[in-house]
């Protein structure tokens, strides 16, 4: 676990985070939709994916959100403050795939000490599930 957080100059437009795979799972998939007061169906009932032309669950915009937001806040220490998260969703999320999550840094401003991280989030069958933007503030 980083303890640590990463400071406003140690980084530079360009720098690219490790990229993290995520295994995702039933369970992945039915906790963060029941955490997150989703509570439509097709989030936590095979039966009813099915029907709406799914082979499965598959994962809700909230638990996207929040694995985009933890992917950057892991990466900068505790230290940093998430400002805003905007991310645009494509392919779903089903158990038994691995998403694979990618950063880079694409702006820095000087004045607040926040930076963009663009971060993708792709899935090893049906190709990019998430694409975004993590404003986050480091400390000066």
């Amino acid at each position: 676990m980083i303890t640590e957080t990463i400071s406003f100059a140690s980084v530079n437009v360009g720098d690219k985070l490790p990229g993290k795979e995520v295994p995702i799972t039933s369970a992945l998939i039915v906790g963060g939709a029941l955490a997150s007061r989703d509570f439509t169906s097709v989030h936590h009932d095979k039966k009813v994916a099915q029907a709406n032309g799914l082979p499965d669950v598959f994962m809700n915009i909230l638990t996207s959100n929040g694995l985009m937001g933890s992917y950057v806040t892991n990466w900068t220490g505790p230290d940093a403050t998430v400002k805003k998260i905007a991310l645009k969703l494509g392919a779903p999320n089903l158990p038994g795939f691995v998403m694979t999550l990618v950063g880079e840094i694409k702006a820095k401003d000087d004045s607040t000490g926040i930076v963009d991280i663009e971060v993708i989030g792709e899935n090893n069958v049906w190709g990019m599930h998430m694409a975004g933007t993590v404003q986050v503030q480091l400390p000066q």
